[in-house]
């Protein structure tokens, strides 16, 4: 039973990786911005190997903070 419930969790945070990813490709910003971004997409793709439970929390903060605009900015 457990088995099915992680399975189902993965299934949920591969969708949300999916649409983060066509998110941040559309979004009108300097290319440096988008490269933070999907690093940090990199970095929860990595968490999900190892934690999955982890990587959706991380997940969920980062399209929250999508929604509410707070974007890094661009490096110098």
């Amino acid at each position: 039973m457990e088995h099915d419930g992680q399975l189902e969790l993965y299934t949920a945070v591969a969708d949300q990786l999916k649409e983060a990813h066509s998110r941040v490709r559309a979004l009108q910003v300097p290319e440096g911005v988008r490269v933070a971004l999907t690093r940090k997409l990199l970095v929860i793709t990595a968490v999900a190997k190892h934690d999955l439970a982890g990587a959706a929390r991380r997940l969920e903060r980062f399209a929250a903070d999508l929604d509410e605009g707070r974007i890094p900015e661009e490096d110098s």
